[in-house]
């Protein structure tokens, strides 16, 4: 059948894409939207339940929404049980690499074996059913494993991201009121320590809650052990009690997985809880159509288990498919900018998916660093975390995927556990766009009264009816959760992101609602004009933020990081400012741009506006709990 001509710039999928591709476009969408709940349904018979479901969507206490409510399984046991029963037992699940060089693999027999043992040394420590751990590592195996062992026995985890400070993570044990915090020595950044357990000692001693902590060891540096309170890992997991594999807990499929705090852009971080049984079936359907798992792919999530790209696409989504993922402890220049790309051609990775924060610090080295190496196995990439600007899309897509590999880039929320806005490899794909909702999703951009903007228009970004991997609540705080998502437009969620959707029906995601600078009466994005710098040749990064002014209402000033090579020079600014003015507008020149060797960021890469703002105006910036170091 003849494709639809697309308006603007579009990259339209090759044959053998379409042909190899899990998701057939057509048919996928067609029969999702003629029967959202029963698309979902479909997808869950695929995984492994003890007790089938009474019903799929339980809609009667809205927003509280239910799903595949009288149905008991587990989470753990669909990623690792259900594949050891095959001849997958001896697939890699995980294939992982330190900063220092170390190799470690896990097969799925081998990676079920150790996440037993895990799980028994946690139930040792008097962890039940419900009980809430914290965890507290660096990117290494143990961390995925530990993950695994709670959601083995029902207790519900909550990782902590390993950069985050002292206080970040007293806020989050005594918030979650933890049992028991599952620490590692230290994690190994650019070459150095990062004294996590020494963190934790200070957090301890304002965390009331914890009795027991647990420490694995990864550094092997000197670090202090609290007696009768802090055990080794590896002293206890060598103990009888360590050796069963009867360890399963069985759970309802609303029973709690974990919590996840969100990164706190704007005040307080809350916790997000996700379940059992919709997420499963949320990340699993995902993956397997917009990254089209094949039983040959090897899979490398570049985020951090600690965030929840990391959660769904690191740890459950692969395992759930079958999959070989890949894990890199450190960070993608140490020691060179060619580290990602070597271990790309070293272990031949086929799908590669990173946000775009760490693809315009590489690209800032050049094409020189990739071109180094053979990057043919990669098949598909992928981008998260913020939108992606046409620029960085473009090299991304040229350099890194030699122009043969589709981009999906997605668009989703910790709260909504999966992807939301996404193309599949079978979608023609415009840079810069998320292209359209998942399947089985209905979403749209409405006004301030709740009503659905024309074509090009900007508005609130929403989600008209519910997914399977939706978050049940916050925890602690069911007003909250009504409050801020679902108050503004009933029997709406708000995102609180704003959008547009073009004449074909593509969205392009904007930036938070409270990222938007009114100038003169005209609303701009900071997404846009931070695109517009970025694809000047001297900007690696740049951050835009609205200032108060006496005519306009509010004025535009941006920070911008220059590639190497650039100088500053008030030359170089006043061909910045142009330059906004010729890609976006006259409206959107920027009052001021001021040069700068660093911006701050949320330890998942989110550039935190409201600290610039703060600071261009001496006020207090408030939480910097959240602020990568």
């Amino acid at each position: 059948m003849a494709e639809k001509k697309l308006i603007g710039e579009v990259y339209y999928p090759t044959k053998e894409i379409m042909d190899n591709a899990n998701a057939k476009c057509e048919s996928l969408y067609e029969s999702a939207e003629k029967n959202p709940v029963g698309f979902w349904e479909k997808e869950a018979n695929n995984l492994h339940w003890f007790t089938k479901w009474d019903k799929v969507l339980d809609d009667s206490n809205k927003p509280f929404f239910k799903w595949f409510t009288g149905a008991k399984t587990n989470i753990a046991y669909n990623c690792l049980d259900v594949h050891v029963q095959t001849p997958r037992r001896n697939k890699l699940a995980l294939i992982w690499e330190g900063e220092d060089g170390e190799f470690r693999s896990y097969s799925y027999f081998k990676l079920h074996r150790e996440t037993c043992r895990f799980a028994n040394v946690i139930k040792s420590l008097g962890v039940k059913k419900g009980d809430r751990v914290t965890l507290y590592m660096g990117r290494i195996p143990e961390l995925m494993i530990a993950m695994l062992a709670c959601a083995r026995i029902g207790a519900i985890h909550s990782v902590v991201y390993g950069g985050f400070s002292v206080e970040a993570l007293r806020e989050r044990l005594e918030d979650s009121q933890s049992k028991v915090l599952i620490v590692a020595d230290g994690a190994f950044q650019r070459g150095k320590i990062i004294e996590l357990k020494k963190i934790a000692d200070e957090a301890l001693q304002r965390a009331a809650t914890v009795e027991s902590v647990l420490v694995v060891k990864r550094t092997g540096h000197q670090i202090n052990m609290e007696f009768g309170r802090d055990m080794w890992y590896h002293e206890l997991v060598n103990l009888p009690i360590a050796s069963s594999t009867e360890c399963l807990e069985i759970v309802d499929a609303e029973d709690p997985l974990f919590m996840l705090y969100t990164s706190g852009t704007t005040g307080k971080p809350k916790a997000i809880v996700h379940t059992h049984g919709g997420y499963m079936v949320g990340t699993y359907t995902t993956l397997k159509y917009v990254f089209d798992i094949h039983e040959e792919d090897r899979f490398w999530c570049a985020a951090d288990p600690g965030w929840v790209t990391g959660h769904s696409y690191i740890v459950y989504g692969p395992l759930l498919n079958g999959a070989t993922s890949f894990m890199y402890e450190g960070a993608p220049t140490y020691p060179y900018p060619h580290r990602w790309w070597q271990m790309i051609e070293k272990y031949g990775i086929n799908i590669l998916y990173t946000a775009p924060t760490a693809i315009r610090g590489l690209m800032r080295y050049g094409d020189a660093w990739p071109n180094r190496y053979n990057l043919s196995s990669l098949r598909l990439l992928g981008s998260v975390g913020e939108p992606i600007n046409p620029e960085a899309w473009r090299w991304y897509h040229r350099v890194i995927g030699k122009e043969k590999c589709p981009i999906m880039d997605t668009w989703w929320q910790t709260e909504t556990g999966m992807f939301m806005i996404t193309p599949m490899p079978c979608t023609p794909l415009k840079p810069g766009s998320g292209t359209k909702p998942f399947p089985g999703l209905i979403m749209d951009i409405v006004d301030e009264d709740g009503n659905s903007v024309k074509a090009n228009e900007e508005g609130f970004l929403v989600i008209k009816n519910p997914w399977p991997a939706m978050l049940r609540t916050i925890w602690n705080d069911p007003d909250k959760y009504v409050n801020q998502y679902w108050s503004k437009f009933p029997g709406m969620y708000l995102t609180g992101d704003s959008a547009r959707r073009d004449e074909d029906g593509y969205y392009w995601v904007i930036g938070r609602v409270d990222d938007v600078i009114k100038v003169s009466g005209y609303r701009l994005g900071t997404a846009e004009i931070e695109s517009a710098l970025v694809s000047h040749q001297a900007v690696a990064e740049a951050a835009a933020i609205g200032l108060p002014h006496d005519v306009k209402g509010n004025a535009i000033y941006c920070y911008v990081l220059l590639k190497t090579g650039y100088e500053k020079s008030d030359k170089l600014i006043d061909e910045l400012r142009q330059h906004v003015g010729h890609e976006v507008g006259p409206i959107a020149k920027p009052e001021s741009i001021e040069i700068v060797d660093s911006l701050p960021k949320t330890r998942s890469g989110k550039i935190m506006r409201r600290v610039l703002k703060a600071r261009a105006l001496g006020q207090d910036p408030g939480n910097l709990s959240t602020l990568e170091e």
